[in-house]
C-alpha cells in the first residue's frame, strides 16, 4: 500500500510506560484507558471513513471489536462489526521481536506478511 493512502492512529492516546533500568518498556493500556480513548478513536473512523481498518494487537482489537474476538484465533480474517467497517485483524509487529526462537519468528513474520498482504486484495474490491 502507497503510505499516503494510509492513517495510522492508535486505540489509546498517550504512551504508559514501566521503567526498566534506563529502558523505558510499553505497558499495556488497561480497559478504562482503552475506554476513556474510545470516544476519540470512533471520531477519527467517523471522519475519515475506512474502506479497512487494520486492528494491530490486542489493544486495537478490543477497542474496535469488543472483548470477544483474539488475536491469535482471529488473526488474517477481517470481521465485519455491526456492518459499519470492516477491521482486519493481525498481531502487533512488536510481537515478532518478543519471539526468541528464529523459526518460530520467522514463521510468524510470514504469517503477519500474508494476513498485511490481504490490505491490498481487500483495498482494490
Amino acid at each position: 500500500m502507497d503510505r499516503d493512502r494510509c492513517y495510522v492512529t492508535n486505540a489509546v492516546k498517550h504512551f504508559k510506560y514501566q521503567m526498566r533500568g534506563k529502558k523505558r518498556l510499553h505497558a499495556r493500556p488497561n480497559a478504562g484507558e482503552v475506554q476513556r480513548c474510545a470516544w476519540w478513536l470512533g471520531a477519527e473512523l467517523e471522519l475519515l471513513k475506512p474502506k479497512l481498518v487494520v486492528a494491530l494487537g490486542a489493544t486495537a482489537v478490543s477497542s474496535l471489536l469488543g472483548s470477544k474476538v483474539r488475536v491469535m484465533r482471529d488473526r488474517g480474517q477481517i470481521l465485519h462489526p455491526s456492518g459499519k467497517l470492516d477491521v482486519l485483524v493481525t498481531i502487533h509487529p512488536s510481537a515478532l521481536l518478543r519471539i526468541r526462537e528464529a523459526d518460530e519468528r520467522e514463521k510468524n513474520k510470514l504469517t503477519f506478511i500474508r494476513d498485511l498482504k490481504k490490505i491490498r486484495s481487500f483495498v482494490r474490491h
